[in-house]
C-alpha cells in the first residue's frame, strides 16, 4: 500500500483560465501518476462556482483527476466553508477503497484561544479569538489485512504575519513592526494551535487502540524540528516517559538520505514542509519513502503563470 502527500498549490479554474488550466494539468497529471498512490492527501484544492450556483464544488479537481487513475478513487473532503467547498485551500483525501467514515474537525478537541491585543487598534478592537485557518481532515480505511488504519490530512497555517486591526497599511505593508511582530505571534500560535488539535485526535485514536494504524500527512509549514511538528511527533525524548513510546509518531522523511530530504526550495534554501508521521506499528511497516523533488523549482523564481506546484510530493510504501 501507498501514501501520498501533495499540496498542488491553489488547483484552480478560474473563468476564462481553461488554457492555464490545461497548461497545470498537463505538469501535475504526471506527477500524480508517478505517485501510484492508494491513498493520496492533498492541500490546497481551491473551489469553483457552478452554473451560477452558490456553493462550490471541486470542478478543477474532478477535471484534473479526469485522465488518471484516480477517477475512480473514493474522495472525502474539508473546507473552511459553512457549506460547500471553500474558495480556497481545500483539503481533499483520495482513495482505492471508500473511506468507513470521515469528519472534519476544527476546534472540537481545542477551542480559539481568547487573545487580548497588544497593538491592535482602536483599542475596542483588542479582543480577539484565534481560529484556526483551516480544518483537519479524518478518513479511516480497511487495510487488506482487515486492520482499520486512520489518516489525517493537515494543511497547517503559514507562519506569514497574520492581520491584526489597524496594523496594516496594505496587503503587503505593515504600519509598524510591533504590528508585525504581533501578527507573526498570533499566526504562530494558530498554526501551532492546529497542531494540538490533531495531536488530541491521535491521542483519542491510541485511547482506544495502543497499537492503532495512524498516518498524519500533509503541509505543516514547518520542518521536523519546529513546535507543530514537535507536537505531532511527540518523541520519547520530549516526554521523558518510555511508557508513552508507543504513541510516538515517527517522521518516514528521516529515512531519506539528507540530500533528498526537502519538499520546497526557497532562495536556494531546501526546507521539508511536507510530511508523513507514522504510529509505531505502521511505520514498522514502511518499506519506503520517497520525495519526488527533483525537478522541484526555486519558488522565488517561478513565474505567475509558472504550472507547476513549488511543493514536492511525498510517497511512503507500506507492507500492510
Amino acid at each position: 500500500m501507498r501514501i501520498a502527500t501533495f499540496n498542488l498549490e491553489n488547483l484552480d479554474l478560474a473563468p476564462g483560465g481553461e488554457a492555464a488550466f490545461e497548461r497545470r494539468a498537463a505538469v501535475l497529471r504526471p506527477q500524480l501518476e508517478a505517485l501510484q498512490a492508494d491513498i493520496l492527501c492533498l492541500q490546497e484544492v481551491n473551489g469553483q462556482h457552478v452554473g451560477g450556483q452558490k456553493a462550490r464544488e471541486l470542478t478543477a479537481l474532478t477535471r484534473l483527476l479526469a485522465e488518471t487513475a484516480y477517477d475512480t478513487y473514493d474522495l472525502v473532503a474539508a473546507s473552511s466553508a459553512a457549506q460547500g467547498m471553500a474558495d480556497v485551500h481545500n483539503l481533499v483525501i483520495l482513495s482505492r477503497r471508500p473511506a468507513h467514515r470521515s469528519e472534519a474537525l476544527r476546534h472540537r478537541l481545542v477551542p480559539p484561544p481568547a487573545y487580548r491585543s497588544v497593538t491592535a487598534e482602536p483599542e475596542t478592537a483588542r479582543e480577539m479569538t484565534l481560529e484556526w485557518d483551516r480544518p483537519l481532515l479524518h478518513a479511516v480505511y480497511e487495510t487488506e489485512g482487515g486492520r482499520a488504519l486512520h489518516v489525517i490530512n493537515l494543511h497547517l497555517r503559514s507562519p506569514l504575519a497574520a492581520p491584526i486591526p489597524g496594523q496594516k497599511l496594505s496587503a503587503q505593508r505593515w504600519g509598524s513592526l510591533a504590528g508585525w511582530a504581533e501578527g507573526y505571534f498570533t499566526a504562530t500560535v494558530k498554526r501551532s494551535g492546529q497542531a494540538l488539535e490533531a495531536r488530541l485526535l491521535v491521542e483519542r485514536i491510541f485511547d482506544a487502540d495502543p497499537e492503532a494504524l495512524i498516518a498524519v500527512c500533509g503541509d505543516l509549514n514547518a520542518g521536523e524540528e519546529e513546535t507543530p511538528s514537535r507536537l505531532l511527533q511527540a518523541t520519547l525524548e520530549d516526554s521523558g516517559n518510555p511508557e508513552l513510546a508507543g504513541r510516538v509518531l515517527e517522521a518516514l522523511e528521516l529515512r531519506l538520505p539528507a540530500a533528498r530530504r526537502f519538499t520546497i526550495n526557497h532562495g536556494g534554501h531546501r526546507r521539508m514542509l511536507d510530511h508523513i508521521l507514522c504510529s509505531p506499528v505502521l511505520a514498522a511497516a514502511c518499506r519506503g519513502v520517497e520525495a519526488d523533488n527533483d525537478k522541484l523549482p526555486d519558488e522565488t523564481l517561478m513565474a505567475e503563470d509558472d504550472p507547476r506546484s513549488n511543493h514536492a510530493p511525498l510517497v511512503a510504501e507500506f507492507d500492510v
